[in-house]
Order: C-alpha cells, then structure tokens, then sequence
C-alpha cells in the first residue's frame, strides 16, 4: 500500500446517517419522515423500495460499532431521526433518545468519538410546510436544544445540517429527493430556511454548552469551463458554482448571498423571505467545516442546434428549469467513473480543498473535515473466502487521501477524514442498487468486511506510527 501523510492527532473514521441505516421505522414510537411518504410514490425510488428495514442498525448498532473498532477508527459521524426523537406534539420520544444514547455510550466504550449530525434529510412529515415555512427553522433549533441536553455530556462535536443544497434543490427544484417538488422558487426559499435553521441551531448549541465544537457539512460539486477561452462557457460555470457552492459559503463566511447568484435569480432571489438578522445569525462563527466531496463536472455551452443536458452538479443533472444556469452540455473527460456515473476526479479535491482555504476558512482561521468521500462499484468481484475484492474502491480512496495529503503539505488546515460508508445502504432515489460501504450486508443483513475495509485498517494503523 502507498504510506499517505497526515498530522499526529489527525481524525480517522467513517459516516452514515439515520435514514439510510436504522430501519425500524415504526418502532418506538418513530413517526414518518419525508422520506417515508417519498418512498411511497410510485416510481420515486428505483425498485421501489424503502428503507423500512434498511440495514437494521437499530438492532445490530453494537455490531456495527464492534467493527469500526476493529478497523481502529477514532471517530464516528452519524445523524440522528427527529421523527425517532420528537413526537408530533412536541413532546420528547424518551425510547428515541434511548436509541441515542446507547449508541453513544457503546462508541465511548469502544474508544471512538461520536460526532452527531442533527439533520441528514429525514424531516418529520409532521411539520407544517417543511422548509418552505419559516417556523421549521425555529423547530429544528428547538430539536438541537433537545438533543445536547440529553448528549451534550458525550458528544463533543455537532453537525447542524448535512448537505443543504440536496435538501434545498434536489428535494424542491428537481424532485429527485423528498419531498420531490419542482419548483425553483421554493427551492430558493429552502435552502434560506434551511440556513436560518443552521444559524438558530448554532446559538442553542452554544447557549447550552460554549466548549462544544459546531459546524455544517456541505457538499461541494466543482464544476470547470471545457473551454477557459469562451466567455459562455466561463459564464456557464460560473453560475452553477454560484448554485452549487457559493450560494452556502458566503452567507455562512461573509454574511451575505453572492451579489452575482442574487443578480441572476431575479425575482426568485432570497430578498423574498431574508428577514431582519437572519444573515446574522447565519454567519455565526463556526469550529469547523465538513467537506463531502465525489465528483467535479466539466460543461459548455451549447452551439447553436446542439442538444444540450441539463446542468449538471456532484454528478447530478438538475432538472429544468435550472434555478440560475440554462442548458449545458457535460463533457466527458474520458477518466474511470464509478457506478454512481460520477467521474473519479482525485486533484479535484486537492483544488476544492485549497480554493476553500484560501477564500473562506483560511480567513476566518476554521479548520476542515472531509466528513464524507468514497465511491459506489458494482462489487461483484468475490474472492474464495466471501471477500468482495473492491480494489476499484481501494484505488479511489487511495487517490483521493493522497490528494488531501498535498493539500495538507501546501498549508491547508485539514484535521480528518471520514469514509463514505461504513456499510452498504438504502442510496436514496437509487434504493440498494449503490453501494458505498467498505462492509458489505448481505440479504440476511450479515456485515462483511470488503478488501477495502481491510486496506482502510492499514492507512489508519500506519499514519499513527511515528516516523
């Protein structure tokens, strides 16, 4: 295996979240979620399956956790189900909070750090209006107060909001995630909501506890003109990383919206629902940055006559009408791509991870995380012994964590990394057809290590010898 670098002290771990691995979805007294409702349409997700069952953490989190130690990882992301822990009526769910707080107990046990993220998509379908009404964001701030008064003694790092552009644009623009609307306006309004709630969530974290670590994960989908010569094409680019990017990073960094997203939205602009000091609240300063990172995309404009795609983000095409960017034409760039037809793009998050540093963290003296980067393969390639021989995934995490180490070297403050996944789950709108877990789980819903599983033990057991 290739020796990668990374400081002493540096994180080592994994990620997950609650939807795509509890199952148990109506036990305890869990109520549905967005998801829940979204996965009953016809045709929202493919197969049409759910994750009622998932990969049963609920009931198998010990052996879950029995693993992670094994591979000696340090840290565990996770996000907790409101819908579990807080009923319709506002009132505690004290068998939720118990599932909680077991897991975390076990993870101390085992010597890993839980690192709680508080939203990961699943809202409850309980909440008037989702995150097209203001009030949500009030509720998921009363939801983080819940949840430090019951774990604040354990859990010492806190994500508010995984993702909020998948929330935001994917769940109200495209509608290929829950609630699957389609209108851009709403989506606009959202991702403010969503924002505001992050903003609200990180003042009743620090009320309760100024000691702990809070911050927000985004999800970052560079995307680079075909040609740097042609102004449609730089335009073109520079209005999806307005939507994609820019759009959560400067209200967060800079207390406003990016003037030139504002300016190409027009009447759809968040000046419809801004009120006085949510750009403040906002802006509160964070402890640290997760970084989820897969893919980067490559566009053009379209010449005249050409059928064109649609935008395309993290490997995503968003539906029309795109929210600030007409039709493009996606390059291939003839690299690998994974399974998900994402290409696999390593100096992409070298790029990410310095462009980062140098215009919003680095100023404002926050440090990153990669909480989330891995890749979905077939995984048909068993060995005698039942191991899947995944070294595709082996290549593509390698590539990727010698990428970060060359950010490291050149000056960028990157503190951990979290593997995306610990185990095969239910991919959203792809259900279980993607798989992303360094553990396998099969139909009896038995875990197995993969060949990247084992290689992943090494680099961590390795980078903590000293040179």
């Amino acid at each position: 295996m290739t020796m990668i670098a990374f400081p002493a002290g540096f994180r080592w771990g994994t990620a997950t979240s609650a939807y795509q691995i509890e199952g148990a979805a109506r036990t305890g007294g869990r109520t549905p979620s967005i998801w829940d409702d979204f996965c009953a349409v016809p045709g929202a997700i493919a197969g049409g399956e759910d994750a009622d069952v998932a990969v049963d953490h609920y009931h198998r989190y010990g052996e879950d956790v029995a693993w992670m130690a094994r591979l000696g990882l340090d840290t565990y992301r996770f996000s907790v189900s409101w819908s579990r822990v807080l009923r319709p009526d506002g009132t505690p769910n004290p068998a939720g909070l118990d599932f909680y707080s077991r897991l975390v107990d076990a993870l101390l046990e085992a010597g890993i750090d839980p690192w709680l993220t508080l939203y990961h998509w699943d809202l409850p379908s309980h909440l008037p209006g989702g995150w097209l009404s203001r009030d949500t964001a009030f509720r998921f701030a009363e939801f983080a107060t819940l949840m430090h008064g019951v774990l604040g003694d354990r859990v010492r790092i806190w994500t508010t909001l995984n993702e909020p552009w998948c929330s935001a644009f994917l769940g109200y623009a495209s509608g290929e995630h829950a609630p699957g609307h389609t209108d851009p306006g709403e989506a606009i309004t959202a991702a403010h909501h969503l924002l505001l709630g992050h903003g609200l969530a990180v003042a009743a974290l620090r009320a309760a506890d100024p000691q702990a670590q809070v911050g927000i994960t985004l999800n970052f989908g560079p995307v680079e003109p075909a040609d740097p010569e042609a102004a449609a094409d730089v335009d073109l680019a520079r209005r999806i990383d307005g939507t994609a990017n820019r759009y959560f990073l400067d209200p967060l960094f800079t207390g406003a919206y990016p003037a030139d997203v504002v300016a190409d939205l027009g009447p759809l602009g968040p000046d419809r629902v801004i009120q006085d000091g949510d750009l403040a609240a906002i802006s509160a300063p964070l402890d640290l940055l997760g970084v989820n990172y897969y893919t980067t995309s490559m566009v053009r404009a379209p010449r005249p006559g050409e059928h064109a795609d649609r935008p395309l983000v993290r490997g995503r095409v968003l539906a029309s009408p795109h929210v600030t960017a007409p039709e493009a034409v996606t390059v291939s760039r003839a690299i690998p791509v994974t399974a998900m037809g994402w290409e696999v793009d390593p100096e992409g998050l070298y790029r990410l991870l310095t462009r980062l540093q140098r215009e919003y963290t680095g100023p404002a003296g926050v440090p990153l995380f990669i909480t989330e980067n891995g890749a979905a393969y077939d995984d048909d390639r068993v060995l005698p012994d039942g191991t899947v021989d995944d070294s595709d995934r082996i290549a593509y995490l390698d590539a990727h964590l010698q990428a970060a180490s060359r950010a490291v070297a050149d000056g960028v403050d990157l503190r951990g990394y979290l593997a995306w996944s610990l185990v095969d789950n239910f991919e959203w709108a792809h259900g279980f057809g993607r798989r992303f877990g360094i553990l396998g789980v099969d139909t009896d819903l038995r875990r197995t290590p993969k060949s990247s599983a084992h290689w992943y033990k090494e680099v961590v057991r390795s980078s903590r010898i000293e040179p």
